[in-house]
């Protein structure tokens, strides 16, 4: 069974991830296009857990680093980017989002069916 992965939209529709994705350069992209790859078919080797969030280090270049969380056994959500240089505050800002998902999600249980 493999694992899915989903990049996590807000609410206003903004998508940390792919914003962070479409600016990389093609080889990073590319760097990164492996990595999540990597992910789906289940190796997490490359994941340092901070909490509840998930760093995933590449090593190359600068140092990147991809943002998720684990929803369960089988969903990873992919929250956004970064680098080395920048971890402390990428960290941050994924825990905020990652707080802000699970917030929705619990909200959207809450909903009675057909709202």
């Amino acid at each position: 069974m493999g694992i899915s992965i989903v990049e996590y939209v807000r609410e206003d529709g903004s998508n940390p991830f792919r914003g962070w994705f479409d600016h990389l350069h093609a080889q990073a992209a590319a760097k990164v296009a492996t990595a999540v790859t990597r992910l789906e078919l289940g190796n997490t080797s490359r994941v340092k857990w901070i909490g509840t969030i998930g760093e995933y280090r590449i090593d190359w270049g600068p140092g990147y680093r991809i943002y998720l969380g684990k929803d369960g056994e089988t969903l990873i959500v992919l929250l956004g980017g970064g680098t080395k240089q920048r971890q402390q505050a990428d960290i941050n800002k994924a825990k905020a989002l990652w707080a802000e998902y699970r917030m929705r999600k619990t909200a959207m249980a809450r909903r009675p069916e057909g709202s």
